[in-house]
């Protein structure tokens, strides 16, 4: 059975400069038609610089939408047309002051495939040396760093809500066990 929808019509409600909001009319397998609410958005990169010691680099941010300070990977938002593993060097410098000698894709996450086309991209960074951060005007981070133990176990109890950072966390200790790493 083909499951591919057809965008028949499309209807912008927003347009802002971290995304867009449009409501469609798409024709469904059926013949039926249906609404699709869609957020677009450009993307983003996640980092996660891993130490010769088994440490992660996190950051600590507040996140308006939780009102609340959330342990993260180091992340950010592509610009539109932006080349992720270049964004990801960037992102690494920025929130950390890290630069790396190997930077390896962990693939890619669909955080809300329900209604947003974010796609984030996730990389693996190691052989790190360490300088000044660079923050944009609107951020501000500290740095930490957890063994990766103790952030698998983070994880696992709940203490590390954030999506991107729960995935890169988990693949790097399993690549880690499996002696890819």
């Amino acid at each position: 059975m083909d499951l591919t929808e057809k965008q028949l019509k499309a209807e912008y409600v927003f347009k802002g400069r971290i995304f867009n909001a449009r409501v469609d009319e798409a024709l469904m397998p059926d013949g039926r038609t249906a609404v699709r609410e869609v957020v677009e958005h450009n993307g983003g990169v996640m980092v996660a610089p891993l130490d010769s010691d088994g440490n992660l680099y996190f950051v600590d941010q507040f996140r308006y939408p939780y009102f609340e300070v959330v342990t993260e990977l180091p992340a950010g938002k592509l610009e539109k047309g932006e080349d992720p593993y270049e964004a990801g060097i960037r992102e690494l410098r920025e929130e950390t002051g890290a630069t790396a000698q190997k930077i390896v894709s962990l693939g890619k996450l669909y955080p809300t495939p329900g209604y947003c086309g974010e796609i984030i991209h996730l990389y693996l960074a190691t052989g790190l040396s360490f300088g000044e951060q660079d923050p944009d005007d609107d951020e501000f981070l500290e740095v930490k760093k957890i063994h990766i133990s103790k952030a698998v176990e983070m994880v696992m109890n709940g203490d590390l809500p954030d999506s991107k950072t729960q995935v890169g966390i988990l693949k790097i200790a399993r690549l880690l066990d499996e002696g890819k790493i």
